[in-house]
């Protein structure tokens, strides 16, 4: 069982599970996606579940609140919410248990969001259903519950629908109806995942504000960065089981098991600007594990064939500290130190080379469906060399992704121009900027909702050779093929469909696809900011391999700190609209000037802060 914090003893254990199981039927059989963990919650604390995708976090979230999916099979030697046993409630049960005993926050606010009902009335239905409040004072208490999660004019809010809300306060409204019934333990599934920084930071606080009110918190996430700021006590998924679990400062900073240093050095910090990201062992997302051996062995840059055939034992190392894992004493793999990004084709281009894109004074402006005008970018200039990334940093609401718009053509500037190559871009008819429109090409944050989910993979790269049907895309199947070696992926993956595909998968489909027509220019906007931090990493060495490869520039928008520090040669910096610093990344980072510029940088991940570079303790 997962040990107790080091800083405090809790008042009572609230949640406790052993031997948990999950699985699923399929045509290929069972399917186990939780393999017999155990952990407890206490008052007062967070525990953080971390690991990739498909590791089983989430599955582990809905079976502990009785949202299996259909068909799922459920058991547990021990699965008690304060006393309480939960194997085998009714629907009615559960139903009292939900939102009462344990609240549930999930990734995505705006599809968790009832789109036909105000947020009143979301935040309200839990005060109904449990009666916690009498009739006449529900609405003064929504009021209140979303005054405490920080929503500025409640009374306004109130009445809104989730689709007039930003990100940042729809997060907020998920909140607060989680939180609404007071519940003693709350489960927050991927909580701030694809939120910038600002709006992160702020939601970590309100959970934070829960867990020092006495609520026990479940935290499912697999950002690194949120695990060290939120939780007490970390235990590492990866195929279903735990394979390393203890206190964030053993877990973080003195990590055991090689999954768990994978993951790591998987994060884009300082220590890791000039190294390869996925290391030696970086390959794709683990398959479904073996029924015996460790799931992990196939990875493991220090795997041994008898990994494979035995389960792994639990071994205890210090106080709260546990691995399973024999052969943590192993040495390590030195980092894959990959060739200066500064040095494409042979030479450094930033001073002779002509600007692959130029963007001068732009500036846009909408009208709000109240009549005003109001300004989204104004005055934004920068060049991009040829072959060199600029990375667009900023919060949401910073016009990085107007700008990025208006650079691929889909926006007109109001004022200011564009050029490609020399040539001018905007203010151009579209007649005489579509036979370039190759150049210019597109990775977008969510590729599931961008492809056609009737295509195949193949036929969604082959529409950007200009052959969308299928007996055309025959005629182009050896490029595609190209391509998809190019990208790292599989050829026998081109017949399957986007929902068949990982998140690790369609982004390299997508990258493909912006590919194929032999662009000059990609930009990339947030296409790294929805994936865990395997499948990122290895994404991120993927491009850098790409335009060591092909000269390639990029114009890459993010709000990850890290992600733009890793990735980017220059920088700039974009709030409420405007540039507020541009630079060289590493001078930027080093020594920002702007205020703005400064408060951002204190969330960048350092090795001396949530971690230290991965160790082995003797």
């Amino acid at each position: 069982m997962v040990s107790g914090s080091e800083s405090s003893v809790p008042a009572r254990t609230l949640l406790t599970v052993q031997g948990l199981h999950v699985g699923f039927s399929s045509r290929r059989g069972k399917v186990s996606a939780v393999r017999g963990i155990g952990f407890s919650l206490a008052a007062g604390e967070c525990l953080a579940i971390v690991g990739e995708s498909g590791s089983g976090k989430s599955v582990t979230a809905r079976a502990l609140v009785g949202l299996s999916a259909p068909g799922a099979s459920v058991g547990a030697e021990v699965m008690e919410l304060d006393g309480e046993d939960l194997r085998g409630l009714s629907d009615n049960r559960w139903r009292q248990v939900r939102g009462r005993g344990i609240g549930l926050v999930l990734q995505d606010a705006l599809v968790s969001l009832d789109p036909l009902r105000t947020v009143a009335a979301e935040v309200a239905e839990p005060l109904r259903n449990h009666r916690t409040v009498p009739s006449r004072q529900i609405h003064e208490t929504v009021l209140s519950l979303l005054a405490s999660v920080g929503m500025s004019d409640p009374e306004v809010r109130s009445r809104q629908y989730p689709h007039q809300l930003s990100g940042g306060l729809r997060q907020r409204a998920l909140i607060a109806s989680a939180i609404a019934a007071s519940p003693s333990v709350l489960i927050a599934d991927e909580p701030t995942t694809a939120l910038d920084v600002t709006l992160q930071a702020r939601g970590l606080d309100l959970l934070a504000a829960r867990k020092a009110a006495g609520t026990g918190v479940l935290l499912i996430s697999h950002d690194l960065a949120v695990v060290a700021r939120l939780a007490d006590r970390v235990a590492v998924m990866y195929q279903g089981r735990f394979v390393e679990e203890g206190s964030v400062q053993d877990v973080l900073r003195r990590p055991r098991h090689p999954y768990t240093r994978k993951l790591l050095e998987a994060v884009p910090a300082n220590a890791t600007r000039h190294t390869r990201l996925s290391g030696p062992s970086g390959g794709g997302i683990g398959q479904q594990a073996s029924a015996d051996g460790c799931a992990y062995a196939a990875r493991c840059p220090v795997a041994v064939p008898e990994c494979g055939a035995h389960d792994p034992v639990r071994v205890e190392l210090d106080a709260g500290h546990a691995v399973w894992c024999p052969r943590t004493q192993e040495p390590w793999p030195a980092p894959t130190m990959p060739a200066p990004r500064t040095e494409h084709a042979g030479k450094d281009t930033r001073d002779t080379a002509e600007p692959v894109l130029e963007v001068r004074g732009l500036a846009k402006r909408f009208r709000d469906p109240d009549g005003r005008v109001r300004p989204a970018v104004h005055k934004v200039s920068f060049a991009l060399p040829a072959g060199r990334t600029l990375g667009v940093l900023g919060e949401s609401g910073s016009g990085k992704t107007t700008v990025a718009r208006m650079v691929l053509g889909l926006l007109e500037p109001d004022a200011g121009e564009i050029r490609i190559a020399g040539q001018p871009w905007s203010g151009v008819p579209e007649k005489e900027r579509r036979h370039r429109r190759g150049r210019v090409q597109l990775v977008q944050q969510d590729p599931l909702s961008a492809f056609d989910p009737r295509w195949t993979a193949e036929r969604i790269v082959g529409e950007a050779l200009g052959s969308p049907g299928r007996r055309r895309i025959r005629a182009h199947r050896t490029r595609i093929r190209e391509l998809f070696e190019l990208v790292g992926l599989d050829p026998l993956l081109a017949e399957r469909r986007p929902r068949q595909l990982s998140g690790g998968q369609r982004q390299r489909v997508a990258i493909a696809r912006a590919l194929a027509p032999g662009p000059e220019l990609i930009v990339c906007d947030e296409p790294v900011s929805a994936l865990d931090v395997s499948t990122q990493a290895q994404i991120l060495d993927l491009f850098t391999d790409l335009q060591e490869q092909l000269g390639l520039s990029l114009l890459f928008i993010s709000h990850d700190l890290g992600v733009i520090h890793y990735l980017s040669d220059e920088v700039v910096v974009m709030r409420d609209g405007e540039v507020v610093e541009a630079g060289a990344v590493e001078e930027i980072f080093a020594g920002p000037t702007h205020p703005y510029t400064k408060a951002l940088l204190t969330a960048l991940p350092r090795p001396e802060d949530a971690w230290a570079a991965p160790e082995v303790a003797r």
